[in-house]
């Protein structure tokens, strides 16, 4: 699996691969992340990327000609393999748990992070194939996007977590019905007044189970009903 990253600001990617479980994934080579700036594909001194938007306004535009230069060079790179192009906008689909199945299950993408007011709509119609959003707000720039992306993905690899298994177990997976997971306890059994449940302590693992499975339900139904089975 491979993920090539366009963006203007590679190092703020540097921390993220070799901290954490998800280092694994990076140092092993079973995720292969590749980085480029359009800015090494734009013309002149100052290797401009970006201009006054027509119409006027606040803010920059990205210009089309240095990113479509970085994605041939990409393209040419990846011998031709035929991958999607994503864009992290505000317009774009929400992130979610089947989307990201989806993209751990791929041979990776293009991402694009976009800087200023954003990019040139000439050259999101004519390369661009996804469009993904965190939510309903808005970044400075797509980093942050495509790290959420890159960890969510990367973290589903076999021999990524310690536990093969644990995964299924998260919040919005299938095995657990899509609801959120169960609230979780850990030592002393007694920490400032509060007491671990007793089901939990008691050893009877279908009493659990069915105390787990409670808690989901209740949870989901409190703050994301929308998620209940129906």
């Amino acid at each position: 699996m491979r993920f090539d990253v366009i963006t203007l600001f590679p190092e703020l990617f540097a921390p993220f691969l070799v901290s954490g479980v998800t280092r694994r994934a990076y140092e092993s080579g079973l995720v292969e992340v590749k980085f480029w700036n359009p800015r090494d594909f734009a013309d002149g001194n100052y290797r401009r990327v970006d201009d006054r938007p027509f119409g006027g306004g606040p803010g920059m535009v990205m210009l089309g000609e240095p990113l479509a230069l970085c994605l041939e060079k990409i393209k040419a790179d990846r011998l031709e393999e035929n991958v999607p192009v994503v864009l992290f906008s505000p317009v774009g689909q929400s992130l979610n748990h089947r989307a990201v199945e989806n993209w751990s299950a791929s041979c990776g993408a293009v991402l694009i992070c976009g800087r200023y007011e954003g990019i040139d709509q000439r050259f999101i119609t004519t390369y661009v194939d996804h469009q993904i959003s965190l939510g309903d707000f808005v970044l400075s720039g797509g980093e942050i996007a495509a790290l959420a992306l890159l960890d969510a993905v990367v973290r589903l690899q076999p021999g990524v977590l310690h536990d093969e298994g644990s995964h299924q177990f998260d919040s919005f997976n299938p095995a657990l019905d899509g609801l959120l997971d169960c609230p979780h306890y850990t030592r002393p059994e007694e920490w400032r007044g509060q007491a671990v449940p007793k089901t939990l302590m008691s050893g009877n693992h279908v009493h659990i189970e069915r105390w787990r499975r409670d808690q989901r339900l209740a949870l989901t139904q409190r703050l994301r009903p929308e998620l209940r089975p129906r």
